[in-house]
């Protein structure tokens, strides 16, 4: 789950995005795309959920214009919820991934987007209300 309106600004697929170069930006995710496609090829299911901000952030845009060609292409399962509509939403607070519904990463980020670093989660109450949000999302 991801919820935040901005993340790695330095990222030079989101700079190459930026100067017009909307091709190259999806390139540079093409490992992340084939490792999708084999993961979803031997049946994971891999699902994505993400809370924005309208109007959205010029990240937010970002990704949109990237999902398709490496998310969708890579066959993750992609949604996202406005912000406004996840006021009644027990959630995290922090993103987070649940991998086969018994442990996870949380994705710590520094105020202005940088990654701080992952932390794991193996605590089962903490997987379940992570895996509960995700499904409330």
């Amino acid at each position: 789950m991801e919820m935040r309106d901005s993340y790695i600004r330095d990222d030079p697929a989101f700079i190459a995005w930026q100067e017009g170069r909307a091709e190259e930006a999806a390139a540079a995710y093409q490992g992340w795309a084939e490792l999708m496609r084999k993961a979803t090829a031997r049946g994971v299911v891999v699902r994505r959920a993400r809370i924005v901000s309208e109007p959205v952030s010029d990240y937010i845009r970002f990704e949109y214009d990237v999902t398709e060609p490496v998310n969708l292409a890579g066959g993750e399962q992609v949604r996202r919820l406005p912000r406004h509509r996840a006021s009644d939403l027990a959630l995290p607070g922090n993103d987070f991934w649940i991998f086969d519904g018994e442990r996870g990463n949380f994705d710590h980020f520094t105020g202005d987007g940088a990654s701080a670093g992952p932390e794991p989660i193996e605590a089962p109450r903490v997987v379940k209300v992570c895996a509960n949000a995700f499904e409330a999302a």
